[in-house]
C-alpha cells in the first residue's frame, strides 16, 4: 500500500509545479513550506481539513486579524491546488479573516524635500571618497524614474544604454524585465557617477552600477541604513500612515506627481496612467492606481478641472 505523502512534499509539489510556470514565490513559497511543517509536525496526513488550516493561520506570532488574513492568502492557493488531487482538501472562503490588504498612506515628498535629501549625502563619510556621490546618484534615479530600491541596486554596468538613454531593469518583481527611457539630466547624472567611479576605483569594481568605496555592489540593508541616517539628520516627519519616511515613498511620490504632471498639460490621466503603469514596471494598472495618495496639489487641480467640466468646457 503506498504510504500517504507529507504535507511537505506536497508543498514542495505544488511550488516546483509553480515555478515552472515562472513565479518565484520565494517569500509566500517560504511561508507554505512553514504550513507544511506544521502540519507534519502534529502527525496530519490525508487532505487539509478547515481546523488545521485556521489553527496555522491562528498560530502566527503576531496575532492580529490582518496577520491571519495574509497567511490565508497564502495558503488558499496551495488548497485550491489540491483540491484538484483530492476532492477532501478544505478551501477556506476568501475573507474569512478580513481583509489581507491595509494601504497605509504613504508619505509623499515635497520637491524641497526630494533636494534636500540629495544634497545631504555630500555629509556621508567618507568625504573624498565614492559613498557622497554613489547615494546622491541612486536617490536621484530614484525620484526621477520611481524605480524600486531593488531594481536600483541590481543594475548592472551593462544595463545602461548610453546611446539611446535606457535602463534596462532585469527579471524583477513578477520576473518582467523592461526598458526605462531616461530624461537627458538622469542620464548626464549617471554619467557623472561612473566618471567618478573610474577615478576612485579603477577597474577594481563589481559588475553592478552602483558601488560601495570597495567597488563591492551595494546591499539592501545598507541601504537603508543610510537613508536612515540621512531622515534623521533632516528631520522629517511623516506625512502618512507609516511610522517613518521610508524609501520606498519616493516611488509613491513619482507616480503622484507624474499624474499631477499630466493634469497640468492637460493630458488624459487615463492614457498617463497606462503608460506610467507600464513604466514602473506594474502587470496591472490597478496596482499603479493604488499608489496614488489624494495630495493637495493633486486634489486642487483635479476639482479645477470638474469645476470647469460643469460649467460646459472642455479641459
Amino acid at each position: 500500500m503506498k504510504p500517504t505523502a507529507t504535507m511537505v512534499s506536497l508543498a514542495e509539489d505544488y511550488l516546483a509545479a509553480r515555478r515552472q510556470m515562472g513565479f518565484s514565490l520565494k517569500p509566500s513559497g517560504g511561508q507554505l513550506l512553514g504550513f507544511a511543517r506544521f502540519a507534519d509536525k502534529r502527525g496530519h496526513r490525508g487532505p487539509v481539513t478547515f481546523d488545521l488550516a485556521v489553527q496555522w493561520v491562528q498560530s502566527a506570532a503576531l496575532h492580529t486579524p490582518l496577520t491571519w488574513a495574509r497567511r490565508l492568502e497564502v495558503l488558499r492557493p496551495f488548497l485550491k491546488y489540491r483540491s484538484q488531487f483530492d476532492a477532501g482538501t478544505a478551501i477556506v472562503p476568501r475573507g474569512y479573516f478580513g481583509s489581507a490588504h491595509r494601504r497605509l498612506v504613504p508619505h509623499i515628498y515635497s520637491e524641497q524635500e526630494i533636494v534636500a535629501l540629495i544634497k545631504a549625502t555630500d555629509n556621508l563619510q567618507p568625504a573624498d571618497g565614492l559613498r557622497p556621490r554613489t547615494y546622491r546618484t541612486l536617490f536621484g534615479l530614484l525620484a526621477a524614474t520611481g524605480l524600486r530600491i531593488s531594481e536600483a541596486i541590481h543594475l548592472q554596468t551593462q544595463d545602461v544604454d548610453w546611446v539611446h538613454g535606457i535602463l534596462t531593469v532585469r527579471q524583477t518583481k513578477f520576473c518582467k524585465s523592461r526598458l526605462v527611457p531616461l530624461h537627458i539630466t538622469a542620464l548626464v547624472e549617471l554619467k557623472r557617477y561612473v566618471e567618478a567611479q573610474e577615478r576612485q576605483l579603477g577597474l577594481q569594481k563589481d559588475d553592478a552600477f552602483f558601488v560601495s568605496d570597495t567597488g563591492k555592489a551595494l546591499h539592501y540593508r545598507t541601504v537603508l541604513n543610510t537613508f536612515e541616517v540621512l531622515r534623521t539628520r533632516l528631520g522629517w516627519i511623516a506625512r502618512g500612515g507609516h511610522a517613518s519616511p521610508r524609501i520606498h515613498d519616493i516611488r509613491h511620490t513619482f507616480i503622484c506627481r507624474s499624474l499631477l504632471e499630466s493634469y497640468r498639460r492637460n493630458q488624459s490621466p487615463d492614457h498617463i496612467m497606462d503608460a506610467l503603469s507600464t513604466y514602473v514596471g506594474h502587470v496591472k494598472v490597478s496596482d499603479t492606481y493604488w499608489y496614488l495618495t489624494a495630495t493637495p496639489e493633486l486634489m486642487a487641480v483635479a476639482a479645477e478641472r470638474f469645476a470647469h467640466f460643469v460649467e460646459g468646457g472642455v479641459r
